[in-house]
């Protein structure tokens, strides 16, 4: 059975794309490009899904602190 997870993707200031999974704390990867974003991003929930079987603590705090995600919208602010 697949799971289907949300992933929030920047790019950072040298040109990377960073991701996380609020679903999943700790859950974060990077790459040069969105191919290789994307193979790396079903490695890293991979991982933690192993993880969150064996480990007790990281159960907890996937219940403690993961959150589902909703788009509102980006915004640029003149200070």
């Amino acid at each position: 059975m697949q799971k289907q997870f949300k992933a929030i993707i920047e790019r950072d200031e040298d040109g990377f794309f960073v991701a996380s999974v609020p679903a999943l704390p700790g859950c974060h990867t990077q790459a040069k490009t969105l191919s290789k974003l994307k193979k790396n991003l079903a490695e890293a929930i991979e991982l933690c899904l192993e993880v969150a079987r064996e480990d007790p603590d990281y159960r907890r705090a996937i219940k403690e602190f993961s959150y589902e995600p909703t788009f509102i919208g980006l915004e640029t602010v003149l200070v």
